[in-house]
């Protein structure tokens, strides 16, 4: 699977400030992380071949992204987008802390648990894989009362050993 060369990636990072329930990234300060254009190729069954081959997460879904604000409480997630592209937002529509990218084929977002998520606007054909670290099983939170033993639990989770895109080396480790 031809992957963007680690020197000539570009990621960006953004730490988001806790809103309305939702931690976003001040429970572990992890970042949300954009690797713009790290598959060169992309196709969801070339995408889930190189995560595999890679080891560090399993693909569990392919999709497009909810349209609700929600996070995960048991895991980090990575996005890999295999078609399309969509404006979404991290963070919660109303946090002036937000993030609202345009995400395109071949792009991945490592998204840390506790950071909201949902679709704004598909313009057109967005469809994402979606991984988890092995192991772990995802979980639905929204932000809403009810949900602070969760958020806690964040505290807790370990973060990736290994890049889940480069493997030994790679942005998620400099984090």
């Amino acid at each position: 699977m031809p992957i963007t060369p680690l020197k000539a990636l570009r990621v960006s990072k953004h730490q988001i400030p806790a809103y309305n329930g939702i931690p976003n990234t001040s429970v572990q300060g992890k970042p949300l992380m954009i690797y713009h254009s790290a598959f060169t190729k992309s196709s969801a069954s070339n995408i889930k071949t190189h995560l595999k081959a890679v080891g560090v997460v399993c693909p569990q879904w392919e999709y497009t992204m909810f349209t609700e604000t929600h996070f995960h409480s048991t895991t980090h997630e990575v996005l890999s987008i295999a078609s399309g592209s969509a404006k979404c937002c991290f963070g919660g529509e109303k946090n002036e802390g937000r993030v609202e990218p345009v995400l395109e084929e071949g792009d991945v977002v490592i998204v840390p648990a506790g950071v909201g998520h949902r679709l704004l606007e598909d313009y057109g054909g967005f469809n994402m894989v979606g991984s988890y670290p092995t192991g772990k099983s995802w979980d639905m939170c929204y932000g809403r009362a009810g949900e602070e033993s969760k958020v806690k639990a964040i505290e807790d989770l370990g973060w990736f050993r290994q890049d889940p895109i480069y493997g030994d080396d790679g942005p998620s480790l400099d984090v």
